[in-house]
C-alpha cells in the first residue's frame, strides 16, 4: 500500500516540484511551490468546488433542522426521519461534502512527504530518467527564507487564511429556538469555537512544519478563499434575481 501511494502520488508530485524548480529562472524553489499550488488545486477543482458547495448548502440549513429538531426533540426516530424527508426536499446529502474532501486528503499526505523528505539528498534518487537531476534541491526561497525549515511567519498567516475560509462558511441565519431548549445555543456556541480552534491549531502545527508546507498550506487555503468568494457571489445573484422576479410577478398580479 506504501509502495503505491509512493508510485502513484508521492513522487510524482516530487518530480513535478524538481521538474518545476530546474525550470524556473533562479531555480527559485519558492515559486515553484506557488505553480505546483495551481497545478494540484486544478486537478482538484472540481472535487474542491462540490465540497464547497455542499458544505454551504448544510449550513444554509442549519435553521430548517434546528426547527425539525426542536418539533420532534422528545421523539428522535420521527426527528431522523423528518431530517431526511428535509435533506430530499432540499436536495441536499449530508455526506456529500465528505468525500470530496476524503478523496483530496491522500494528496495533502503526499505533498506533506515532498516537503518534509524533498530537501534531503538521498530523494534526488527518485527524480526520473527523463528529469534533470540537480545536485541538490535548493531550499533558499526569493534569496531569504529557507524553506526545508520551520517558518512562524507562513504558519501564522496560513491559520488567518483558515479563520477566514471557516467564517465565510458559517451561516448568518440564526436557528428558531424552542423555550427552554439549550441545544441551540451550545451549537453555535461549538461552531464558533470551531471557527477559532482550527486556526489556532493550524498555527501550532504550523510552527513544527517545514516552510515550504506552510507555504503551500496557506497559499491553498488561499485560493479556498477566493474560490468561495466567486461561489457565493455567483449564489448571491441568483438568489437577487429570483428575488426580483417573484416582485415583479407580485406586482404584476396586484395590477
Amino acid at each position: 500500500m506504501v509502495a503505491l501511494f509512493n508510485t502513484v502520488l508521492y513522487e510524482p508530485l516530487f518530480n513535478l516540484l524538481v521538474f518545476l524548480h530546474n525550470i524556473i529562472p533562479g531555480n527559485d524553489v519558492g515559486i515553484a511551490i506557488i505553480i505546483l499550488t495551481i497545478i494540484i488545486k486544478l486537478i482538484l477543482l472540481p472535487l474542491s468546488l462540490q465540497a464547497t458547495k455542499s458544505q454551504k448548502a448544510l449550513q444554509d440549513l442549519q435553521p430548517k433542522m434546528q426547527e425539525v429538531k426542536n418539533k420532534y426533540k422528545d421523539n428522535k426516530e420521527e426527528q431522523a426521519k423528518a431530517l431526511m424527508e428535509l435533506y430530499k426536499k432540499e436536495k441536499v446529502n449530508p455526506l456529500s461534502s465528505c468525500f470530496p474532501l476524503l478523496i483530496q486528503f491522500p494528496f495533502l499526505i503526499a505533498v506533506f512527504q515532498v516537503f518534509r523528505n524533498g530537501f534531503k539528498p538521498e530523494s534526488l534518487d527518485l527524480i526520473y530518467p527523463f528529469i534533470e537531476r540537480p545536485e541538490m534541491l535548493n531550499p533558499i526561497s526569493f534569496g531569504i527564507m529557507d524553506l526545508s525549515k520551520p517558518i512562524i511567519a507562513f504558519a501564522v498567516l496560513a491559520g488567518i487564511a483558515q479563520y477566514y475560509q471557516t467564517k465565510m462558511l458559517m451561516s448568518k441565519k440564526q436557528p428558531v429556538k424552542a423555550k427552554g431548549a439549550k441545544k441551540e445555543d451550545m451549537m453555535a456556541m461549538m461552531n464558533k469555537q470551531m471557527m477559532y480552534m482550527m486556526p489556532v491549531l493550524t498555527v501550532f502545527i504550523g510552527f513544527s512544519l517545514p516552510g515550504g508546507l506552510t507555504f503551500y498550506w496557506f497559499l491553498t487555503t488561499l485560493f479556498m478563499v477566493f474560490q468561495q468568494k466567486i461561489m457565493f457571489r455567483k449564489d448571491n445573484k441568483k438568489t437577487d434575481q429570483l428575488a426580483d422576479g417573484q416582485n415583479n410577478e407580485k406586482g404584476k398580479s396586484n395590477k
